[in-house]
């Protein structure tokens, strides 16, 4: 009996990933942010046709099971590229993506199951001149975008994956065997990324860079974080949070509604932590619902971005669902 699996990483662009002045060229238009990538993935190939992403990597793999052992295995996954659009006067110009060989470390098995790895990477094709962290302290071409998926599957049909490594940027969501979103990246550093993405600093160098993700956000979320970026009447404002720092605290009054863009913020009742959050939740609906106090304190794990909305921006059924799965979710 022959088992397939695999897990997908899409890594894109998000509009509020890059700040300051490296931001000029994209808010000109001259290069492209990207949007979100569907919850779901009806075909890997036709978002790739579209130039939906920067970078995908699907690892892909199987064994073949015989009388309950495992007599042979292999690698079916592959590596896709986007292009880095440039506005050229009326015409785009795309440029695609210069891939890196994949990297496919030898799959590490046992008598119920085999462990299989793949990075993929790569960088765009366009020169990316500027200052960097080390020598020779100054870089032409463009820093090197990855992800490192580990998939394991077992004899008895089942599977588990692994984000074992990605660069600091772009955003990378993580895909199931059934092309539906499961996890997030929980932080993005362009400036990191923009300085010291090269050369030793990657996998093909001799270091990988670890990933923090996050399980998703409830579908409702991901419609109130829509309104609150794009169909407001004006951009939402915005807090960065240092590591250990708050963004409420509990008991404190506040009707404002939240959402985190990036990083991980800890959710704290009483002093017990009860949860963590990760980018893409909507977060202070309680207060706005219950009395105008906040009902737990939030805290943030790693530097982290928020965006500020007003809650009349937002039906109070949805903001209610929001809050049943957040209370649901701190009674685990």
């Amino acid at each position: 009996m022959r088992i397939e699996s695999s897990v997908t990483a899409i890594s894109w662009i998000p509009s509020e990933a890059i700040e300051g002045m490296t931001r000029l060229p994209f808010d000109m238009g001259l290069f492209h942010y990207d949007d979100p990538p569907p919850d779901h993935i009806q075909s890997l190939d036709e978002l790739h046709n579209k130039d939906a992403f920067r970078e995908a990597n699907e690892l892909r793999a199987w064994i073949v099971v015989e009388n309950g052992t495992i007599t042979s295995h292999g690698h079916a996954g592959r590596s896709l590229l986007g292009s880095t659009r440039l506005k050229i006067g009326p015409r785009q110009v795309a440029f695609p993506g210069i891939a890196l060989n994949t990297l496919r470390p030898e799959p590490t098995v046992t008598d119920t199951s085999v462990r299989f790895v793949q990075t993929v990477g790569g960088r765009m094709a366009l020169p990316a001149p500027r200052r960097v962290s080390r020598k020779p302290f100054f870089q032409v071409a463009s820093s090197v975008a990855w992800t490192t998926l580990a998939l394991t599957i077992n004899a008895d049909g089942t599977s588990q994956h692994e984000v074992l490594g990605a660069s600091p940027f772009p955003r990378h969501w993580i895909y199931d065997d059934n092309l539906n979103l499961i996890q997030k990246s929980g932080t993005i550093n362009f400036d990191d990324w923009y300085r010291g993405a090269f050369g030793k600093n990657t996998p093909w160098g001799d270091q990988d860079s670890p990933a923090l993700v996050t399980d998703v956000e409830t579908a409702v979320e991901r419609e109130l974080s829509l309104i609150l970026m794009r169909e407001g009447e004006k951009k939402p404002k915005m807090r960065n949070l240092k590591e250990g720092e708050t963004l409420v605290n509990q008991g404190d009054e506040g009707h404002e509604i939240f959402l985190l863009l990036d990083g991980v913020l800890s959710v704290e009742v009483d002093g017990e932590q009860l949860a963590e959050i990760g980018p893409g939740a909507i977060l202070g609906e309680r207060a706005h619902l219950e009395g105008g106090k906040r009902a737990a304190t939030l805290r943030a794990m790693t530097n982290a971005r928020v965006a500020v909305g007003d809650p009349e921006m937002f039906s109070d059924r949805a903001l209610e669902e929001v809050a049943s799965g957040h209370r649901r979710e701190q009674q685990h």
